[in-house]
């Protein structure tokens, strides 16, 4: 994972390390607010050599009791320090507890050892740390050397008594604030880089032209809807953002090169909508293309060719008894249960009632001869099939279209699923006019851009778009009507 997908990784998910860095820091305060408090008090002892009065003698004295004095240091925790000072005072503990609260050291080049005690109560730390140094002081005049005299050669003397201190010294409240907040943070950054990497969807447009040199034809915005609901959004909010993006699907459609389609104006060109697996938005794809297709004033025809799951009838609030089954069967012509819907002149063709055998039908000769008829009618006809993976319907329909249209969903297409599906189009050589990349997270208030309400003192209204002109040779732009 290259450093700009890292950022970007961060970017699209920086709430949630600001969450995990907030819990940090609970955790943290939590923490220094359930620790007991700790005092600390130091005391320091100040160690000499009597030995000699020249000036000779005094510097091998000082030399010899700076050698000595870590010694001395490391004697404080010993259990012939501190066993005295457990009888002396009475303290409910045994020399290696005790010795876990006891800190001697001697700082470099002096003579002085300081005497450091951790308590949970100020009073008894001082009073442990006063005890320690006198402990100390008598156990290493015992031991050291003594003069002719019979005097110890080395005298300690107590240079600073331990004080109560004032405020604890553990825990350190903001500290541990800060350490929580920081590790909350890189926890959950690091947790955010792990999902990222193991995250096999295809959330952006980098993802998809990794997988495929298809060109992106169209990027569709997440859109917010109550429940199940699957607004027509060209048709219900003709200038939310998301109608302009199918507009922009449109366009890019039309100026796509489709091998094998009439550009003598004697002919309509068939356009499949698919996806790799199910509830990826390849019916509200199918419906939206359609009625911005219908905008431009020429003859569309949208058919639900997913006879296994359809959808339209519910997308659309259509009548879904009969359709595309009753058609192909015999039953009823197409001109007799095409539906009307919308305010562009869209026309629909339900499903109808579920075959048994549906790859079958999709793949007989009467779908072909149907295809046929219907690009001498209409400039163009949308197909919604079933998805590609589950399902042979898709590939099988096809290779009697005149171009695909892969929709990607990027919240629940996998990677593998879309390599897989583009490859089934490949193996039955579908011609794929692009991927439709769907559900992409982004700012939607950057695309919008709709007309200023009460500007000229009325709300605006549509208007139909111009014809266009019927597209010329090695082209397959939108055919105008007759």
């Amino acid at each position: 994972m290259e450093l700009g997908e890292l950022m970007a990784v961060l970017r699209r998910r920086w709430r949630w390390a600001t969450a995990a860095a907030l819990v940090g820091l609970l955790a943290g305060l939590a923490w220094a607010l359930t620790t007991a408090p700790t005092y600390r008090s130091t005391a320091s002892v100040y160690f000499s050599l009597q030995y000699g009065d020249t000036a000779s003698d005094l510097v091998q004295g000082s030399t010899f009791t700076q050698n000595q004095v870590t010694s001395y240091a490391e004697l404080a925790t010993t259990p012939a320090v501190l066993q005295p000072v457990i009888d002396e005072l009475g303290l409910p503990m045994g020399v290696s507890a005790l010795a876990g609260r006891v800190q001697a050291s001697a700082p470099v080049d002096t003579v002085i050892v300081e005497v450091a005690v951790t308590d949970t109560s100020a009073v008894r730390s001082a009073r442990i740390a006063d005890a320690v140094v006198d402990t100390l002081s008598r156990t290493v005049e015992e031991l050291a050397p003594e003069d002719a005299d019979g005097e110890p050669t080395v005298q300690a003397t107590t240079v600073a008594p331990a004080e109560v201190p004032v405020r604890p010294a553990a825990p350190n409240t903001t500290l541990y604030a800060l350490a929580g907040l920081v590790a909350g943070l890189v926890l959950g950054c690091a947790l955010l880089l792990l999902r990222a990497a193991l995250d096999t969807r295809v959330r952006d447009t980098g993802t998809l032209a990794a997988l495929t040199d298809r060109p992106l034809i169209g990027t569709i915005g997440a859109v917010r809807t109550k429940g199940t609901e699957r607004p027509v959004v060209v048709e219900a909010d003709p200038h939310a953002p998301q109608a302009e993006s199918f507009r922009q699907l449109r366009t890019n459609l039309q100026f796509l090169s489709l091998p094998g389609v009439r550009t003598d104006g004697a002919g309509g060109r068939v356009l499949l909508v698919t996806s790799a697996v199910a509830a990826e938005g390849k019916s509200t794809v199918s419906a939206n293309l359609a009625a911005a297709l219908a905008e431009t004033g020429a003859r569309v025809l949208l058919v639900d060719a997913d006879l296994r799951r359809p959808s339209l009838d519910g997308v659309l609030g259509i009548e879904g008894s009969v359709g595309l089954t009753s058609v192909l069967l015999g039953h009823a012509a197409v001109a007799d249960v095409a539906q009307d819907w919308g305010s562009s002149g869209l026309q629909v063709l339900a499903a109808g009632p579920l075959p048994p055998n549906p790859t079958e039908l999709l793949g007989s000769p009467a779908m072909a001869a149907v295809l046929d008829q219907l690009r001498g009618t209409y400039d163009h006809v949308v197909l919604d099939s079933a998805p590609l993976l589950p399902v042979a319907d898709g590939a099988v329909l096809s290779r009697v279209a005149d171009g695909v249209v892969l929709v990607v969903n990027a919240v629940r297409a996998r990677r593998a699923q879309v390599t897989e599906s583009l490859q089934v189009l490949e193996t039955v050589r579908a011609t794929v006019l692009g991927v439709v990349l769907n559900q992409v997270e982004r700012k939607e208030q950057a695309y919008d851009y709709r007309p200023r309400h009460g500007v000229a003192g009325s709300a605006p209204t549509r208007v139909p778009a111009p014809v266009l002109a019927a597209p010329t040779a090695g082209s397959a732009g939108l055919r105008g009507r007759p």
